[in-house]
């Protein structure tokens, strides 16, 4: 504790969700420290330590815990974006095998909340998911590798945690191999020089479930308060949402006269998920909590910090640029 403030430790709270956690804690009045392998390119607004999770011993990182005590650890650790299948099982088992040794070693008890993914339930009909998980890639079956030992431990009594898992999330500071961060990078140089865009994608067959980073970032606020250790609650919107229609939002949001080609090409493996949607109601139930921002925000906030991030916050935009909030 930081005089009386509570104190929270997001590991990889550097990345896309991460530092949307580290926010969200920070504006509730805690004292943050952000984990992770290198330090974020700008300066931040929260402590930070470099640590590699994945080569610490448990110990240094149980001495880290100890000497934090916080009421609450975040494992957002595991991102797939741009990694390679045979290092996610690294990435996303092996970090949070660290991390549940670390806690059982700390003296320190707090409330672990582990970041799930949506594409550990594996391919789903229609409606939601089936009645078990059973994933058919590297990302899920490394992710539900990972969620399973911390229900274990949780069984066990080792740790005090909560499994969310999380659907495709959206707003701003999106990654750039994302499919949105894909048509930004596209849209964003023709929005400058006030010309037209054109975007080449695979075809935009799939529905998926999306949720507004922040909201995802609130929902972890709320479990690190609520009495629901060993449970596994799913965090999204409840709306099978057609990709395409994301990427048109975007092109109108940019208000760049932009041609979308789609081509048949080879398929990385987010391309095989056809359909991806949860029911937030057991979400709602236990942590009171339920997604505020809808879509088109999420993707003008996303749109808007694309172009800050593109043209630097210090040089002045051009006439026919819109204009953007403060950050």
């Amino acid at each position: 504790m930081t005089g009386d403030r509570p104190r929270a430790v997001v590991l990889g709270g550097t990345g896309f969700v991460g530092r949307h956690v580290a926010d969200a804690f920070a504006d509730a009045g805690h004292d943050v420290l952000t984990v992770a392998r290198r330090a974020p390119a700008l300066p931040g607004r929260h402590r930070f330590t470099a640590l590699d999770l994945a080569g610490a011993d448990p110990g240094t990182l149980a001495r880290l815990l100890d000497a934090e005590g916080p009421v609450a650890v975040v494992d957002a650790t595991g991102s797939s974006w741009g990694l390679e299948p045979d290092r996610m099982a690294e990435r996303c088992t092996r970090l949070s095998g660290q991390l549940l040794a670390a806690l059982r070693r700390a003296s320190w008890r707090p409330r672990l909340i582990h970041l799930g993914s949506v594409l550990e339930y594996g391919p789903q009909p229609p409606g939601g998911p089936g009645p078990a998980p059973e994933p058919d890639t590297a990302y899920g079956r490394a992710k539900l590798a990972a969620t399973r030992a911390v229900l274990a431990a949780a069984d066990a009594g080792d740790v005090d945690a909560v499994v969310l898992r999380l659907v495709n999330a959206l707003g701003p500071g999106l990654p750039a191999t994302s499919l949105l961060g894909r048509v930004a990078a596209a849209l964003a140089p023709a929005a400058r020089a006030g010309v037209p865009g054109r975007v080449t994608l695979a075809p935009l067959v799939a529905r998926r479930d999306v949720v507004d980073v922040r909201d995802a970032a609130g929902a972890v606020l709320a479990a690190a308060a609520r009495p629901v250790t060993g449970r596994v609650l799913d965090i999204g919107r409840g709306e099978a949402v057609p990709v395409r229609s994301l990427v048109r939002l975007l092109v109108e949001v940019s208000g760049v006269p932009a041609t979308v080609d789609e081509r048949t090409g080879p398929d990385d493996w987010r391309a095989a998920v056809r359909w991806s949607c949860v029911d937030p109601a057991p979400a709602a139930t236990a942590l009171g909590w339920w997604p505020r921002r809808d879509l088109r925000r999420a993707v003008t906030d996303f749109w808007h910090d694309e172009l800050r991030r593109v043209a630097g916050r210090a040089e002045p935009m051009s006439a026919g640029e819109p204009r953007q909030r403060a950050p």
